[in-house]
């Protein structure tokens, strides 16, 4: 899988991108999503596409949080973030741990599986690593349905900026340059500025596109039960997935 800059050799920005506080409302439900629907006492937590480890930061406090990435650098971030969690490397796909977690976090990394082939590659390593009556959560950031063709948003960097001597601002934009297909492209402009002086990095991430029914009957396929419940931010509905794995 190509390694895309941010979290390759421009990860040193990520920690400026939102503070781990940013991410407590969602860990919140994630948290209720799981008590609601696990069969099971839930100790462990396999977050899966931990990416730096800010989800984590906040998963920490209910259950023993392990994080998986495929990205050395965000790996770094998430063990300096978390010192007392387990991170390990490992592509989504197809890791094996040679264990079993009772609740799994799957968050927006699952975005990176461009066809259905990953996608559901990535469900079935999840499977085999939750315990039966476990729960796994899962949310892409758009169905087929939910996309926003040219959304494009800017956001400054938090204060640790201040603390690295530059200024950013992180520029999104969602792009679908092919609606047959089922990726679109979500590009990032960086406005980095050092001692007054402005340079631009760019950075195209490519991104599955899936219907509404693939995610559903992708998760039935490979063993889960499914119960929804989606989640808003900053004004967009989520669709999210609480997965339950039979007993």
């Amino acid at each position: 899988m190509e390694m895309f800059r941010l979290y390759d050799d421009l990860a040193w920005l990520w920690p400026m991108w939102g503070g781990p506080e940013e991410y407590a409302d969602y860990c919140t439900h994630v948290v209720r999503l799981i008590s609601a629907h696990a069969q099971i006492p839930v100790r462990s937590l396999l977050n899966i596409g931990c990416g730096g480890g800010k989800n984590a930061f906040n998963l920490k406090r209910h259950y023993n949080v392990t994080g998986l990435d495929l990205s050395p650098r965000m790996l770094e971030l998430s063990r300096a973030l978390n010192p007392e969690c387990a991170f390990l490397p490992g592509d989504m796909r197809g890791f094996n741990l040679d264990r079993a977690f009772d609740a799994i976090l799957m968050d927006d990394a699952i975005s990176y599986m461009a066809n259905r082939a990953n996608l559901r590659s990535a469900f079935e390593a999840a499977y085999r690593h939750l315990s039966p009556g476990g729960v796994m959560v899962v949310g892409p950031d758009y169905t087929k349905e939910t996309f926003v063709q040219n959304r494009t948003v800017a956001t400054p960097a938090v204060g640790t900026a201040k603390l690295a001597k530059v200024e950013v601002v992180f520029v999104e934009n969602d792009y679908d340059p092919d609606p047959t297909d089922e990726c679109y492209e979500g590009t990032i402009l960086y406005l980095i500025r050092e001692h007054g002086r402005l340079r631009v990095e760019t950075d195209c991430h490519i991104l599955g596109l899936f219907a509404y029914e693939v995610w559903r009957e992708t998760l039935t396929e490979v063993g889960f039960q499914i119960h929804q419940e989606n989640y808003v931010e900053g004004g967009r509905e989520h669709v999210t997935f609480a997965c339950l794995k039979p007993r």
